[in-house]
């Protein structure tokens, strides 16, 4: 038997951003084997959890050893780290929510803390 797959909740759960023209008021929504969806379904949040939560672990080791290489502080270490990822998103490199990228500084951090 599988365990199901666990999204922590202050993981963020943005709805999928959408405009649709006109005056009426429309909904966005995905019809997925004659079901419909808005936002995420489930797995579809796990597969950028678990994306999220391994590049945080990533940027983990690269900040340490940036603080151990280079000397930098914590808080500078987690600025360049910062600053490549926004980089990253910004050049549409990488695919991640502006609450995502919120979210894996916070949690990189937090892995720093623990190493």
């Amino acid at each position: 038997m599988t365990r199901p797959h666990v999204v922590p909740e202050d993981f963020p759960r943005e709805p999928s951003p959408g405009l649709l023209p006109g005056t009426q008021p429309k909904l966005l929504v995905r019809e997925m084997d004659g079901r419909y969806y808005t936002g995420l379904t489930n797995e579809e949040l796990w597969t950028r959890y678990d994306a999220c939560e391994d590049l945080a672990g990533q940027l983990a080791e690269y900040a340490l050893r940036k603080m151990s290489a280079a000397g930098l502080s914590l808080d500078d270490a987690l600025r360049q780290v910062e600053k490549g990822l926004k980089a990253k998103v910004g050049a549409g490199k990488w695919d991640f929510s502006n609450a995502e990228i919120a979210w894996m500084l916070h949690r990189t951090r937090k892995l720093l803390s623990s190493m």
